[in-house]
């Protein structure tokens, strides 16, 4: 769990690719030089004339060439503030985390710093230097014209970015790839269910408690090493949250009963738990939806007035919530390789995801038809490819959108079109639908 928690400190930071980029430059400097040094002076009749720069000339290219680093890396960071704050005040700010974790961004952040600091210690070096036959410029043209082709990708790349269509796409393909790894299998005993016997005789114990070290938001559980650290101690837990969740320093996050007679360090727990100051999508589906609910409410306000786009996040949300019911699991008791019992921790039911999907969108969108019917066309288009169980938890919830809609008063062509939706909703539910 350490190893995850330095891996995603890394992966948020901005300054962690420069540098790396940087010290590559200090080293590829270091070795052209020594090329300059050793081998140009050896060799100079035998190299091109085109590869050869002159003292005089390379002072005036690399005055030149920095210059033009300096100016793109300048327009480059505006970008970026352009783009930081259209998300803020347009899309969701929650979607920030994605834009400043985009490996692309970092990248060429990475490759400007590089050919900055390049063409910088090189022209530094040329003014101790009296050799008047130079290989460095030539590589230096190279790499700017490297950096220049970075410099138009991350334009090309930061002017999609913006387009909201782009950004729905983007959450839309990554929440359903962390769904996919949610639920993939694991090397741990997954149930559903379990001996109630054997819980009860469990719980019999003297039940004792672990706090949390810090206050913030449960980002991200290592199951793997927390049943072998339970196996490991002999004991039970019993989690108190679940991903995504807020605990202030002090709350109970585990009651554990133990099975051995040696103390269990409590604090070691912490290590299979990443505890932060806001919300990822390290495991936590529901806050990975909550970004285009956001962008749904936020073009659903008086200021933006943009249903369209509220309707595409809708359709996106509809398409995840297919994902998720082919793919739920219930699990709520996990067992080591032995078969024993370790960890009890109760998931997020479906409901839950479905409520947090909707429920805002529905409170805003009440009084714009086309939002309500398309929310209940997702519902009943989700309700097709599910089991039976979850098309009654879809059918519950397209009567409590429908609460917020006076039905008998709609016009008679929404009217209709929205009783055709729910004619084919309870076919498939194999429900009684009472409209006249």
């Amino acid at each position: 769990m350490n190893t995850t928690k330095a891996s995603s400190k890394l992966r948020d930071s901005f300054w962690f690719l420069p540098i790396i980029y940087g010290l590559c430059s200090i080293l590829a400097v270091s070795i052209i030089t020594l090329i300059d040094v050793t081998l140009v002076p050896r060799f100079s009749n035998s190299i091109p004339d085109i590869l050869i720069t002159g003292q005089s000339i390379a002072k005036n290219l690399y005055s030149a060439l920095i210059t033009a680093m300096l100016t793109m890396i300048t327009i480059s960071f505006s970008t970026i503030m352009v783009v930081l704050t259209t998300y803020s005040s347009q899309f969701s700010p929650r979607a920030l985390q994605d834009f400043m974790r985009s490996k692309i961004t970092k990248h060429v952040l990475g490759v400007f710093t590089f050919g900055f600091i390049f063409v910088l210690i090189n022209l530094w070096l040329l003014t101790e230097s009296k050799q008047k036959d130079l290989l460095s410029p030539f590589f230096t043209v190279i790499f700017t014209i490297l950096s220049l082709g970075f410099f138009i990708l991350f334009i090309h790349y930061a002017a999609r970015y913006v387009q909201v269509n782009f950004l729905i796409s983007t959450v839309r393909n990554e929440t359903s790839k962390l769904i996919k790894e949610t639920f993939a299998d694991r090397t741990y005993g997954e149930h559903q269910h379990w001996d109630h016997s054997q819980i009860q005789e469990i719980k019999e114990k003297d039940k004792q408690t672990t706090y949390a070290l810090r206050s913030g938001y449960i980002q991200h559980v290592d199951y793997n090493y927390l049943i072998q650290w339970a196996s490991k101690n002999n004991m039970v837990l019993e989690a108190n949250f679940q991903v995504g969740d807020y605990v202030p320093k002090g709350m109970p996050v585990f009651y554990y009963w133990s099975f051995n007679h040696k103390d269990v360090i409590e604090a070691e727990h912490d290590q299979f738990l990443m505890v932060g100051n806001e919300r990822t999508n390290l495991q936590d589906i529901e806050f990975s939806m909550e970004k285009l609910v956001e962008i749904a409410v936020k073009a659903l306000s008086t200021g933006m007035n943009d249903p369209n786009t509220a309707i595409n996040c809708i359709h996106r949300l509809g398409g995840l919530l297919t994902e998720l019911a082919g793919n739920y699991r219930p699990i709520t008791y996990f067992s080591d390789n032995q078969g024993d019992l370790r960890l009890i921790m109760e998931q997020k039911r479906f409901r839950d995801y479905l409520y947090k999907s909707f429920y805002q969108i529905k409170h805003y969108g009440k009084d714009d038809i086309s939002v309500v019917s398309n929310i209940v066309d997702v519902l009943y288009k989700c309700a097709v490819v599910s089991n039976q169980s979850i098309q009654k938890e879809l059918w519950d919830f397209t009567h409590y959108v429908l609460e917020a809609v006076d039905v008998q008063s709609l016009p008679s062509m929404d009217y209709h079109y929205l009783k055709e939706i729910m004619v084919k909703f309870a076919n498939v539910t194999g429900k009684n639908l009472n409209w006249g």
